[in-house]
């Protein structure tokens, strides 16, 4: 089960990479005018960092679920 959860995990990060990749085209061509006011007062790293965190928890929670159900399918 610990190989499957590796699996999701590493699925998942490789598809959001993707998604970021194809989001550098729009990207280059013309900068959003919240972002830039968002990183010249320094905000935009705390948006990251939640988010981040936020990430990071799912990822954790998930984990944690899937240990959980893995020892309940054990017992049975």
């Amino acid at each position: 089960m610990y190989k499957k959860t590796v699996h999701v995990i590493i699925t998942f990060i490789f598809s959001f990479a993707c998604f970021a990749l194809r989001a550098q085209d729009s990207v280059a061509k013309e900068k959003p005018q919240m972002a830039e006011t968002m990183r010249s007062n320094g905000k935009i790293y705390v948006v990251i960092a939640v988010l981040i965190t936020i990430l990071f928890g799912i990822v954790l929670y998930v984990v944690n679920l899937d240990r959980k159900i893995s020892n309940l399918e054990k017992e049975q």
